[in-house]
């Protein structure tokens, strides 16, 4: 089969089977911006302010213009001028504001923002500013800063669409834009979609059958299954930096599993976010600490640490409490705190001193900047006996049967490191002395907390703390929607974006508390809703007005995770080993990738040795992650590298996935195997390509898409046949052994496999 042949065949199934993704209404909306009657000041005034004029009145007092600050109530409203006789805003008063004269001027010498900062306001903005004003110009905290409030709106449901109060929200919001939800999703394709966000796992062919009428049962089915508990460890990997090996240079091997072990364990026994949190944070300082509290530390010492020698070792250790520092602030506060590391931020209210105040709950661990001797385990670490594993940590998988696991944890020096401001962050330039500390601005630190990461967790999970469980239900309803009500979930600050639904976000925090912060019961609540049920079907009458979908109109499509699209290859096709938990393994990868990038040391890392027999079949959350040469494959598809916290993945599409998908030894090998599984279960080809295709996609081709691959797979079957040699080529990739005596039909039947594979219905969620 020629190269071009699948192509074509692949642009045939993908225009079949996208026909029916934009559905018509016969009618065209011009969408206006109209200004809101009332004018809010974070969601309307603010990021006004924030992208125009903070440069030049914003937090940086170096660069403040003219004595005036717009991130502040005090700034904005201070007089001005040499005769202090004139005020940028007048609540009220429009005319007698400087700042509306500014705006709508045409002189060059007095417009606001000056010409030369390429920066411009348009008419809809202005008019924006000018009502604020003349509306009393009251002036808020940062939204993400302001307690959350449970206000669930009143909204008539002519359709029948409400199911839980989630739908309350989504309903009314619709109905403001005067767009009707849609219809709920055929249920092969809601399984599908429960099955892959709730477990990363495609559904078999037997829930395809069993649960299309009872999709409550399924769901309760999936949260209790090991591969939901895999499949959310999976994005917490991101988040803890997680890897196999120290990063920089030579890239040591380190064993940090069994840490990842105990994430599956915690998520599949449901342990409570909260608990889940601070047992990582500082499970080491928690009274009468389980061994179980102190594997989870480790989570703080997934950072890279150098073995780099010539290296200054206090420059790198600086550089270790930095890394914990800003992982702390993006994965619990959804903040940008590193932005105030050298200098005051820039835009959100973080001072460097509350930056290295924050630092200085991360600053007594006994380490060292730089791993010595060569190859030695960094201190401090837990060294796992088999004893520990049978009496204690019995959730972790040792395989390999070791006498004893070192593993990085958390552990603080008896009298507690001084800490200092750090001028423009360099590690030999101390300034001020600061103590542990948290951002006023999000919630003062209280007397009677400890000054160290047992407070910091306990302030974190403080009932009057507004940002963490507004920052942990967004990054859920991330996994499950493919964006968050908040699409930043990296950044909840002033340069984030605004909540799509602030009432909604609010409603699940609130929730998510009262909950005790049970996550399988946030989640099922989601996945319940008409919201997340809804079908994908793009109506064309509200594609302009909604092109983004921020409004939920109808189910987002998403692509799968690169995890996902590899798991499903070995799920569909019956090779998944689904052995949970244990050391990495190597699966196939190109070979010669590590040894050109290791400059002569690295020592088990020197080399990738490739797995074998069931090895080379595990989940891709068990993939060996190496950080200077991530799994090649896997980053194609837009994984993490692991370098530092990551909440949020990127999403590309580039034909180096394409290629991935049509030469992947791993896919191949799959397309093969389920095609010998598709022949021994059925009596004929037509009924093969159905099995294959139902068991890739869930659900059966249409006439015209069976007919297609039918006339694909003949002349497969007689390129194979005019030409052995490569035929056997072919079915000789993968180490999995397939005894068939049609080998033409087999391997036919194969290409047609990886043509479905590679469709791009299979890798994405509808």
């Amino acid at each position: 089969m020629k190269f071009s042949c699948l192509i074509l065949l692949l642009l045939i199934l993908v225009g079949t089977s996208c026909k029916s993704d934009v559905v018509s209404e016969g009618k065209t909306y011009a969408h206006k911006q109209e200004i809101p009657k009332l004018i809010d000041f974070n969601f309307h005034v603010k990021p006004i302010l924030s992208d125009r004029c903070y440069t030049c009145h914003g937090p940086d007092e170096s660069k403040m213009e003219g004595g005036l600050r717009l991130d502040t109530e005090e700034g904005a409203f201070v007089a001005l001028g040499k005769e202090k006789d004139r005020f940028a805003i007048v609540a009220g008063k429009p005319d007698s504001s400087e700042l509306v004269h500014r705006i709508y001027t045409t002189d060059p010498d007095d417009i606001m923002p000056p010409p030369e900062s390429n920066l411009t306001l348009s008419d809809y903005e202005k008019a924006i500013l000018k009502r604020w004003i003349e509306q009393g110009a009251q002036w808020k905290k940062h939204w993400a800063f302001l307690p959350p409030v449970n206000n669930i709106p009143e909204v008539s449901d002519e359709l029948n669409f409400i199911v839980n109060d989630i739908d309350k929200f989504i309903l009314s919001k619709l109905k403001e834009n005067n767009i009707a939800p849609s219809a709920q999703a055929e249920p092969d394709y809601l399984i599908r979609r429960l099955s892959f966000d709730l477990t990363g796992l495609p559904p078999t062919i037997e829930d395809l059958d069993t649960y299309s009428d009872d999709l409550d049962s399924y769901i309760d089915k999936l949260l209790a299954s090991d591969a939901y508990a895999e499949r959310m460890t999976a994005e917490w990997l991101d988040l803890a930096r997680y890897s196999d090996t120290h990063g920089y240079q030579d890239d040591l091997e380190r064993v940090m599993w069994p840490w990842r072990d105990w994430v599956i364990h915690s998520y599949k026994n449901n342990l409570p976010y909260d608990k889940f949190v601070r047992w990582q944070l500082a499970g080491d300082l928690l009274p009468e600490p389980t061994k179980e509290m102190i594997v989870a530390t480790a989570f703080n010492r997934n950072h890279k640490i150098t073995q780099e020698g010539g290296v200054v070792p206090e420059e790198y250790r600086v550089e270790y409490v930095s890394d914990r520092t800003q992982t702390f602030g993006t994965a619990f506060l959804g903040l940008s705190v590193e932005c105030a590391k050298c200098h005051d931020h820039k835009y959100d209210p973080i001072s460097q001193k509350d930056y290295f105040s924050l630092y200085a709950f991360f600053n007594s661990v006994p380490e060292k900047g730089l791993i010595q001797p060569y190859g030695a385990i960094p201190e401090p670490y837990l060294e796992i006996k088999p004893e520990d594993i049978k009496e204690q940590l019995a959730f972790i998988n040792n395989v390999d049967t070791m006498e004893s696991i070192p593993l990085m944890i958390m552990e603080d020096m008896e009298e507690p490191r001084e800490t200092f401001v750090l001028g423009r962050g360099a590690y030999d330039n101390p300034t001020v002395k600061v103590f542990p500390n948290t951002p006023k601005s999000v919630l003062a630190f209280g007397d009677d907390l400890p000054p160290n990461r047992l407070g910091l967790s306990e302030w974190l999970f403080d009932d009057q703390n507004p940002i963490t469980a507004r920052v942990a239900v967004n990054r859920i309803w991330q996994i499950i929607f493919g964006e968050g009500i908040v699409s930043t979930s990296y950044d909840f600050g002033n340069q984030g974006a605004l909540p799509s639904h602030p009432e909604l976000l609010d409603h699940l925090a609130i929730k998510f508390k009262a909950m005790n912060w049970d996550q399988k019961a946030l989640i099922k609540y989601i996945v319940s809703s008409a919201t997340y049920q809804q079908s994908s079907k793009i109506k064309a009458d509200i594609a302009e007005i909604d092109p983004e979908n921020k409004l939920l109109s109808r189910s987002p499509r998403k692509r799968l995770t690169a995890e996902m699209i590899r798991d499903q290859a070995l799920a569909s096709s019956g090779l998944l080993n689904r052995i949970v938990g244990g050391p990495s393994v190597k699966p196939y990868q190109p070979a010669g990738i590590w040894a050109e990038k290791t400059g002569g040391g690295g020592r088990s890392t020197a080399k990738y040795v490739e797995d074998s027999g069931d090895k080379l079949y595990r989940r891709s959350i068990y993939t060996f992650w190496k950080r200077t040469v991530p799994p090649p494959s896997m980053m194609t598809f837009d994984a993490a590298s692991r370098d530092f916290c990551i909440v949020k993945r990127q999403s590309t599409s580039t034909p180096l996935q394409a290629l991935v998908l049509l030469n992947d030894p791993q896919i191949t090998e799959a397309a093969r195997v389920i095609s010998y599984k598709a022949l021994s279960a059925n009596d004929n080809i037509e009924s093969s390509v159905k099995y294959i295709f139902r068991s890739i996609t869930s659900r059966l081709p249409s006439e015209e898409e069976l007919l297609t691959l039918l006339n694909f797979y003949k002349e497969s079957e007689q390129d194979f046949e005019s030409d052995k040699e490569r035929m056997m080529e072919f079915l000789a990739v993968g180490e999995y052994e397939i005894e068939y005596e049609n080998k033409s039909e087999l391997a036919a039947l194969s290409t047609v496999a990886l043509a479905i594979f590679n469709l791009d219905e299979s890798i994405s969620l509808s």
